[in-house]
Formats: C-alpha cells, sequence, structure tokens
C-alpha cells in the first residue's frame, strides 16, 4: 500500500469515529458527548431582533426621534408621490387632449391643445384648439378658389380678373 493510500486510510477512520460519535450524541441524548451538562439553545433570528431594538432604544435615549420620524415621511412621499403624479397627469390630459374630425376630409383625429400636427390622410396642416381642429395657414398665407376659366368651359362667362398686391412682411413688434 502506498504511503498517499495508508493516509487517506486513517484519515476516513478519523471522520467515521467523529461521525458515528456524533450520531451517537444526537440520537441519546441532548448534552455534549464530552460529557458536560451543557444545553444548546437555538438563538438564530434572535440577533436580528435584538439590533433593531437596540438601534430603537439607542434613537430614544439619545433623542434622535427626529430621524425615525424624517425616514417615515420619506417613506410615505415615496408611496405618495406617483399615486398624485398619476392622478394630476389623467387631470391635465383630460384638459389638453382634443377629439375632432379634420375640417378638409372628415378623418377622426386626436390632439393635444395649442399644438400643430398634419393630417395624416390627406397631409393638410392642422392647428388644433379648444373648439377642434382648424387649418393652419402661416401669416401673409391668403386662401383662393381656383375656377377653371379655359375656353370652351361652362364657367367661362363667371371669370373676373383679379390684380393681387403682395405686402411686404411685417415687422416684428420688439
Amino acid at each position: 500500500m502506498s504511503p498517499l493510500n495508508q493516509v487517506r486510510r486513517e484519515h476516513c477512520e478519523e471522520v467515521d469515529r467523529v461521525y458515528t460519535r456524533r450520531i451517537t450524541w444526537h440520537e441519546g441524548t441532548s448534552v455534549y458527548p464530552q460529557g458536560s451538562n451543557n444545553y444548546r439553545i437555538n438563538f438564530s433570528g434572535l440577533g436580528c431582533w435584538l439590533t433593531v431594538i437596540a438601534i430603537a432604544w439607542l434613537l430614544g435615549a439619545v433623542g434622535l426621534g427626529w430621524i425615525v420620524k424624517s425616514i417615515f415621511v420619506l417613506v410615505g412621499l415615496l408611496i405618495v408621490t406617483p399615486v398624485l403624479a398619476f392622478i394630476g397627469f389623467r387631470w391635465w390630459l383630460s384638459r389638453n387632449l382634443i377629439e375632432g374630425a379634420c375640417p378638409v376630409c372628415d378623418t377622426p383625429l386626436t390632439g393635444l391643445n395649442q399644438a400643430q400636427m398634419v393630417c395624416p390622410s390627406c397631409r393638410t396642416p392642422l392647428q388644433v384648439s379648444r373648439e377642434g381642429f382648424a387649418r393652419f395657414t402661416p401669416e401673409g398665407t391668403v386662401e383662393v378658389n381656383a375656377v377653371d376659366v379655359t375656353p370652351g368651359s361652362d364657367r367661362a362667362d363667371e371669370a373676373v380678373e383679379v390684380t393681387v398686391e403682395v405686402l411686404p412682411p411685417a415687422e416684428d413688434e420688439r
């Protein structure tokens, strides 16, 4: 037998002896195998509670109760703030979300108050207001209805000659 195997065997026998001794101790009595009369009491989890009680007692004795109160206030704010934010957002959305139809193609639209948007159906620029949707025309734009005045059309006799004067852009008031 090699020396390594001899050491392994001796170690295994020692472990078996200790294991057997522990088994008999657990099965037989509740005292330690050395013969002393000490009983084992399990305190697992008690250390955590003792620490919490000690910290609470220390804070009460020193007069640092304001720290505990401020922690409770912060926890309360962490719970209440998201609820109030959600309620406030719903209120703001109910006041500023406008539903209506496009004035050009009657497509149902939804937009935010005082915003500009483009109708997805007819691509008309629109201005959103409390009253609904209106065509957005930049300042200086003149809307004109075109009339067919080509010779031979049935509206050729209704044609009117118009002179248009282009005004210079207005100066900004500062």
